[in-house]
């Protein structure tokens, strides 16, 4: 009974030693920088606009824009630049939110 107990055991913590090793890799690799931020949404001259702010000043960041309905935009902001986006007429939808993406 002792024997069964210990190959249970060490079965599991094998098993759990195998998925914390892999838990540190899987989320670096699907990790995406949060460099956009949003600082307004604003409409102008029947456009719709987002000012969006690129905070990682060493590297450049992407973006999406999703749009219901709408197929998404995207982009890319230079290092350390606030820069307002076009993203439609004021008579179709408003941006639900930005996405940050890998470039």
């Amino acid at each position: 009974m002792r024997k069964i107990v210990s190959i249970a055991l060490t079965g599991a913590v094998c098993g759990a030693s195998l998925t914390l090793a892999a838990a540190p890799q899987a989320v670096a690799a699907g990790h995406v920088p949060r460099c956009v931020k949003v600082r307004a949404f604003f409409n102008e001259g029947g456009q719709r606009y987002v000012r969006l702010t690129n905070l990682c000043a060493k590297r450049p960041a992407c973006y999406t824009i999703v749009i219901p309905k709408q197929e998404e935009r995207r982009g890319r902001l230079p290092n350390g630049v606030t820069k307002d986006v076009r993203y439609g007429k004021t008579a179709g939808p408003r941006a639900l939110y930005v996405k940050n993406v890998s470039c």
